[in-house]
């Protein structure tokens, strides 16, 4: 049974950072990349980074570059979105999901299985 489970979420001040954590099995990882997207009301779905669970290469949106970093844990299937510095603009539903290794891309509709996401919200 393919599972993605997001976790982390919560409320930080501006400035401030959270780790949210992807727990992903039932499927073959090292044919996959995990990426993590992002919704904000009324907004379309956006990308904001990947990982690859086969050589680690990564990618991240320009909004995102410097402030956040995408990692793998120890346990096999286990993917980390480290976020610092975070901004009220930032706030969204964080979904993790899994594409084909060999489509590379922020673009969500290369993604095949979805994560249920997480709450983030950003604010004083």
């Amino acid at each position: 049974q393919v599972q993605l489970v997001e976790s982390g979420g919560g409320l930080v001040q501006p400035g401030g950072s959270l780790r949210l954590s992807c727990a992903a099995s039932g499927f073959a990882l090292d044919y996959y990349v995990i990426g993590w997207f992002r919704q904000a009301p009324g907004k379309e779905r956006e990308g904001v980074s990947y990982i690859s669970l086969s050589d680690s290469s990564t990618d991240y949106a320009d909004s995102v570059k410097g402030r956040f970093t995408i990692s793998r844990g120890n346990a096999k299937g286990r993917v980390y979105l480290q976020m610092n510095s975070l901004k009220p603009v930032d706030t969204a539903v964080y979904y993790c999901a899994a594409g084909l290794r060999t489509r590379r891309t922020l673009d969500h509709r290369t993604y095949t299985y979805w994560g249920q996401g997480t709450q983030v919200t950003v604010s004083s």
